[in-house]
């Protein structure tokens, strides 16, 4: 299944509001998430990465079309849509309801494909 990740860092002393936010999708707004991701065709994976540069979060998408997928979500006019851009925008430093000019990510190395190239 394709799949793309994508890294954001947590701007410096929003961890714990971060935190918070990552409850609210995990409880109360969990439905609402599911339904987005549903709607786009993917399933995301959120994970937390302390560094000692700063606390990063890495997305996962998986689906037939990710990358699209990211767009359509990114893109969605809903009520949802924009309390979670809001969110992002507040703890990350990042809009993404604009347009990317490239992906957000680049693969560079994938044990199935050295498996493939090797065969």
């Amino acid at each position: 299944m394709p799949m793309m990740a994508v890294a954001f860092p947590i701007l410096p002393g929003k961890t714990a509001e971060w935190r918070a936010w990552m409850e609210e999708i995990n409880g109360p707004r969990h439905d609402e998430f599911v339904e987005s991701r549903r709607r786009a065709g993917v399933r995301e994976r959120t994970y937390f990465q302390p560094t000692p540069m700063g606390d990063l979060v890495i997305v996962t998408l998986e689906g037939d079309d990710p990358a699209h997928a990211f767009g359509q979500m990114m893109s969605a006019d809903d009520a949802f849509t924009k309390w979670f851009l809001g969110k992002v925008q507040a703890f990350h430093g990042v809009d993404l309801s604009t347009p990317m000019t490239e992906a957000p990510s680049q693969l560079v190395a994938d044990t199935q494909a050295a498996v493939a190239a090797a065969r």
